[in-house]
C-alpha cells in the first residue's frame, strides 16, 4: 500500500501487487480497511510504506502517518509488524552490495508516532552497522 502518486511513479509496484492510497480523500477509510481484511487473515502480507512515500535510504527523520493505527485498530487478532531498512552501498567495489536488515517490533504501543520512533532507532542501527562491515 503506497500513495497514489508514488505508486504512478513507480509502476512496477502494481505488477507485485501495489495498491494505492489515495490521501485526503473518502477512499482512504475503505482502503485501509481493506488492508485490515488482508491482514486478518494471517497468510497475507501487506508491505506498507507509513512514512506515505518513498524516501532516500539515507533519510534520517521518519514520520508515519496515521493510517498504520487505522489499520492495526482494525484487525482482529494478533499483528505481527517487522521493520525493514535496505542499504545500499558501493564501499571499494564497482558493483554496489544490498544489505537488508529487518526485525520484529515487539511493543505495544502502535502509535504513529511511536512506531516511528522505533523505526528511526533501528535504522540508525542498521546504519552504524553497515558502516562497521565497511571497516573490517
Amino acid at each position: 500500500m503506497m500513495l497514489e502518486e508514488q505508486l504512478k511513479k513507480h509502476m512496477f509496484f502494481n505488477k507485485t501487487g501495489g495498491y494505492s492510497v489515495r490521501k485526503g480523500s473518502r477512499s482512504i477509510v475503505e482502503t485501509l480497511n481493506y488492508t485490515a481484511e488482508l491482514l486478518a487473515d494471517k497468510n497475507n502480507l501487506v508491505l506498507i510504506f507509513p512514512q506515505g512515500e518513498i524516501e532516500s535510504i539515507y533519510h534520517q527523520t521518519f514520520r508515519f502517518e496515521k493510517g498504520i493505527e487505522h489499520v492495526i485498530e482494525k484487525v482482529k487478532g494478533k499483528v505481527q509488524i517487522l521493520f525493514v531498512v535496505n542499504l545500499i552501498d558501493y564501499f571499494s567495489n564497482q558493483k554496489p552490495g544490498l544489505y537488508i536488515y529487518f526485525t520484529e517490533y515487539s511493543g505495544s504501543d502502535f502509535r504513529s508516532e511511536n512506531l516511528a520512533k522505533e523505526f528511526s532507532i533501528f535504522h540508525a542501527s542498521c546504519i552504524a552497522e553497515n558502516l562497521r562491515k565497511k571497516e573490517l
